[in-house]
């Protein structure tokens, strides 16, 4: 019994020796053929991006980013295969365009690239030292495009070297209000959302550029009730171009 044991052991280490070299075999033959494949398709000119194709890099979804600056990004992949070009940090730099929220690079056989875009959505102008800007949502300046026309109102309150956070706390107290002002909005030039707790905004009343104090909220109603008795106010300080409508039952006359 002790003998046939030993045998049977032998024999199942053989087995298992040779499973193990038919699978590094196997590993090897496969790991060869990656790497011929991989050459072959990273050194042969049929895969190259072409200066010479119109269609070599397709760019869908921009409207205001500059073409531009999209096409430098992949100014030094050409004469180089598809295949070698690194997708992700292309599509890291294509995000640090300012117009650029989302974007994705894909390769399309045998030697072309397809962009996708998605551009940000300016919600209102934000004066600058550089000039009048555009903002986001999301608190990010956009350079103003040379071909378009917007009309939003100005956003005060944000400056370029606020972070990231402050600006958007600034936007989503600014869209807050004009969530809640609806139609009304039409009326407002200018909102100064410094202060979250004390809105102040320019308003066209009555053919009258007037400066409205709004505080934290009610601001629809604040505003109606404003103008509603606009007329009766400006018969009695025709000079007064500045109101505080922060409590509810008065509006006080700001000299």
């Amino acid at each position: 019994m002790v003998r046939e044991s030993k045998k049977t052991a032998r024999t199942l280490n053989w087995r298992l020796i040779l499973g193990i070299l038919v699978l590094a075999a196997v590993c090897v033959s496969t790991a060869m053929a990656g790497y011929k494949v991989r050459r072959y398709v990273i050194t042969d000119p049929q895969f190259n991006l072409s200066r010479e194709r119109k269609d070599a890099i397709t760019i869908q979804g921009l409207v205001y980013a500059p073409r531009i600056k999209v096409q430098r990004v992949f100014a030094g992949d050409y004469q180089h295969s598809i295949f070698s070009i690194p997708l992700e940090e292309r599509r890291r730099r294509l995000m640090a365009i300012d117009w650029i929220e989302e974007a994705s690079v894909s390769r399309i056989w045998p030697d072309r690239l397809i962009v996708r875009v998605r551009e940000r959505k300016p919600v209102a102008f934000v004066s600058a030292r550089t000039g009048v800007l555009l903002i986001d949502a999301h608190g990010t300046l956009l350079e103003q495009p040379s071909q378009a026309q917007f009309s939003f109102p100005v956003l005060s309150g944000v400056r370029e070297e606020d972070n990231d956070t402050a600006r958007q706390d600034r936007v989503r107290s600014f869209l807050d209000f004009q969530q809640e002002m609806g139609y009304l909005s039409k009326d407002i030039s200018e909102v100064d959302a410094a202060d979250p707790d004390n809105i102040r905004v320019v308003a066209q009343v009555d053919r009258r550029a007037v400066i409205l104090l709004m505080g934290d909220g009610n601001f629809s109603r604040r505003y109606q009730n404003f103008v509603h008795h606009y007329p009766e106010i400006r018969k009695r300080s025709p000079e007064a171009r500045t109101f505080d409508l922060r409590l509810d039952d008065r509006i006080t006359v700001k000299e």
